[in-house]
Order: C-alpha cells, then structure tokens, then sequence
C-alpha cells in the first residue's frame, strides 16, 4: 500500500530530528523546503501506484513517496550508487532526518533500484517543471530567456556489428523526424518510413550469418541493400536539417581554423562575440553537472533510462542552484 507521505511522526523520529535540526547542510534545509510541494510529489506517488493494480489500497504498507523521492535526490545529489546510499543513509542521522526515513529501517539498495525503474520519463519531467516553476515564482530566476546546449552522455550498449549500428542509426533517425514532422504538422519534405525495410536487411544478414558457414554472397547482397537504405534515411534526414534551419538567423559558433577573411571579420563582430558569451554560460553548467552528478556516463539501461538518469541529476543541480541564490536559511537555535 501507497502514500504520499509518511504518518506522523514516532518518538524516535522526533529525537533524531531535534538532534540534528542545526547539522543540515544550506541545500538541505533549501530542498527540504521545495521538495514538501505536493505537486512534486504527486507524481511519484502516480508511478508508484501503477506498479501493481492495487498498490494504493492494498498490500503491505510501502515507503512513502516522499521518502522515495528524498532518497532518490541524495542519492543524485551525491553521485551514489545504491549500495552506498543504503549504506550512507542507515549510518547518517541527517541523511535519516533529510529523507524521512527517521527511526525506522532502510529500504535495501535492490527496492531503492526498482523505485528508480518506476519513475519513467513523463514523472521526472513534472517533477523538474514544478521545480522550475518554484524558482521562478520565489524569483530566484527570471526566465525571460532559455539557454540551450547540446552534450553526449556515454551509456552501454549492445554488442556492436556493422549492421546493428546502421539499424540504430536509422532507428534514431527516423523517430527525430517523426517528431519534426508532428511540430510541422506535416509542412515541408514528406516522411517516408523506412524502419520495416531495415529490419528485414538486418533479419537477412543475421540468417545467413548463421551456422557453421556463413552464407558470404546473401550477406554480401542484404549488406548492399541495408547500405541503400541507410542512405536513403540519411539523406531524408539532410533535407528535413535544412528545412527546420532556415529560421535560424545568426549562428555564432566560432571557427578558429577558417582562412576566410569576410568570416574572420563576422566573427569579431560585437553581436558574434555577444553570442559567444551567452553560448558558453550553457558549457560551464553542463561541465559542472557532469562532474558532480555523474552525467558523463547513464547507468541506467535503456532510452527510458536515460532520460530518467539525466534528469534526476538536473534536478538534484536545480536544488543546489536554487539553495545558492536563495536568502540563507538561519540555523535552528540548540
């Protein structure tokens, strides 16, 4: 059985909290704040509450939301893994404080993963919308302007082949362009899909590569096809890059190797320059992040893990960035 928050409180949980109410760092007390919003945790109750078709009101009783929720930000705020955040947690009174587990036992580190595996793409998303909105309300930003960067984040993935990558790469491919067609509703170069052929090259290829002897001609013909195909896809996907560009009016990425002159001029020019400083605000943040929440490399498995692994960590730097430009907190008097 699901809640969303935990019941009130035991004797234990009351002399654990007056023990450590002045040891809590600056962002805890800040997050602490933000993160008893209940449309924070609503979403999570949500995605819990669907894991079994009764898990509201039946069944033994569960960790609270907002319990969930609290251990999954310490742990992205620290750059744990799941064995280390039971461990932290279980020996730590103001991690027991800040998460609201209290006096009471743990979650082992194999629950904490599948609570993480609960929480898809679509929660995280309103928990990070909320937390925006939060900051904005509290002006803490101002949100009259949006910076965007772009950065790779490594994850495993499946055993590599010359045709299994060309798959995904057309794979990928086309779901972008599915989605630029669904914001264009349709306008500029038609889509055409191309998914079903390519499965069938790649279920060829790995036919004939079967066996004891590999079939070196059907390979070699389902190889050529695959490569026509992939061709095609990317061409398409050329297309469609130069129709959703054409909006675009100054692009201020520099080229230190050009021989150009007219765009060595172009680029010491003061709105050039000006473009250059707003764009690199958005690499210090991302650098910032990778380092200290671990986004260099998703341990999660899967697309729906990846969103859910960088997400996490944006929200635990928000907490941190919105903690920074808040008033300070003064500290409870012993």
């Amino acid at each position: 059985m699901i809640k969303t928050h935990r019941a009130q409180r035991s004797f234990g949980d009351g002399l654990i909290a007056a023990e450590v109410a002045d040891l809590h760092e600056v962002w805890m007390r800040q997050a602490d704040r933000v993160l008893d919003d209940p449309q924070i945790v609503a979403p999570v109750y949500e995605a819990l509450a669907q894991r079994r078709p009764n898990s509201r009101s039946r069944g033994r009783p569960g960790s609270p939301a907002e319990v969930v929720l609290r251990l999954l930000v310490l742990k992205h705020v620290r750059n744990w893994s799941y064995e280390v955040l039971e461990r932290e947690v279980r020996a730590n009174l103001v991690y027991r404080d800040f998460t609201r587990v209290g006096g009471g036992k743990v979650p082992d580190a194999k629950t904490m993963g599948r609570w993480g595996m609960a929480l898809g793409p679509a929660p995280i998303a309103q928990i990070h919308d909320r937390i925006v909105g939060i900051a904005q309300a509290e002006r803490v930003v101002q949100g009259r302007r949006m910076r965007i960067d772009t950065t790779v984040v490594e994850t495993n993935i499946h055993y590599p082949t010359d045709s299994s990558l060309l798959g995904d790469g057309v794979r990928v491919l086309t779901r972008t362009m599915k989605k630029v067609a669904g914001l264009t509703k349709g306008a500029g170069a038609r889509l055409r899909d191309r998914s079903r052929s390519v499965k069938f090259r790649l279920l060829e290829i790995a036919r004939a590569a079967r066996g004891k002897v590999p079939n070196r001609a059907k390979m070699a013909q389902a190889y050529r096809r695959l490569l026509d195909t992939t061709a095609r896809v990317v061409g398409q996907a050329r297309r469609f890059a130069g129709e959703i560009t054409q909006g675009v009016k100054r692009v201020c990425i520099p080229n230190h190797a050009t021989k150009s002159a007219a765009r060595k001029r172009e680029q010491k020019k003061r709105w050039f320059r000006s473009g250059q400083k707003w764009r690199t605000g958005c690499e210090g943040r991302i650098s910032v992040i990778k380092r200290r929440h671990g986004l260099a490399r998703s341990r999660y498995r899967g697309d729906d893990g990846m969103k859910r692994w960088v997400g996490l960590g944006v929200i635990a730097d928000n907490l941190l960035s919105i903690a920074r430009a808040s008033p300070k907190p003064k500290k409870p008097a012993r």
